[in-house]
């Protein structure tokens, strides 16, 4: 029995009238439209929410606890513990390589493994770049005001460098996929030390910023 025999057994009638059965039916079709998205329309909430953040509230939902640069008192503080933060997150990527080499060898993908190796340096790099990035940070923490607009770019950097941290895990999938496929795994690893070699130089940046804004 479809839905049109359902309605009009419903009403106990062969001749339910038209124009109650084509509502009955558009209802329907509007309610089953309405459920069909809601996820789609919950991402996409929380996508907007996310970009309408400014840069001190975005750090802080991905990082409890941090407080940004505006207080002076809280500026040494902030700076450590994103430094924390991201030095762990990017080593959490780097400990995955050791599995990404074995199945390198067990392969016999051997030619990739110097490759991959250049992909860890930088990133143990970068790792000791953050975990020691606050030498030379005593401006900062000691001004009196940072301008507002030198704030929102230090804040820009700290959001920016937090995204590395995702890009740098996608492109560990990539390369463990090509591994697992047998293909494009050169292109996956240069992908890799690239993003990374980036990550470095955002870095760069973001002391370079620290330094102006200690300099008022």
């Amino acid at each position: 029995m479809d839905l049109l025999d359902s309605i009009k057994d419903a009403l106990g009638k062969d001749d339910a009238p038209e124009e109650f059965v084509e509502e009955t039916l558009g209802e329907e079709e509007e309610l089953s439209q309405k459920a069909a998205p809601r996820g789609e329309e919950k991402g996409d909430y929380l996508e907007t929410v996310e970009s309408s953040l400014g840069g001190l509230e975005s750090v802080a939902r991905k990082i409890p606890g941090y407080g940004g640069y505006k207080e002076k008192e809280l500026r040494r503080e902030a700076d450590k513990l994103l430094r924390i933060e991201l030095a762990g997150r990017f080593d959490d990527q780097r400990k995955r390589v050791s599995e990404l080499q074995h199945q390198l060898i067990s392969q016999a993908k051997i030619e990739f493994l110097d490759d991959l190796e250049r992909a860890v340096m930088k990133l143990q790099l970068l790792i000791d770049r953050i975990k020691t990035a606050s030498y030379g940070y005593s401006g900062l923490f000691d001004a009196v005001k940072v301008k507002e607009e030198q704030l929102d770019a230090l804040y820009a950097f700290d959001n920016q460098m937090l995204d590395f941290v995702d890009e740098v895990a996608a492109d560990m999938d990539q390369v463990t996929s090509a591994i697992t496929a047998g293909e494009g795994i050169g292109d996956a690893i240069g992908t890799l030390v690239g993003t990374v070699a980036e990550a470095n130089q955002a870095f760069g940046h973001r002391e370079e910023a620290i330094l102006q804004a200690g300099m008022l």
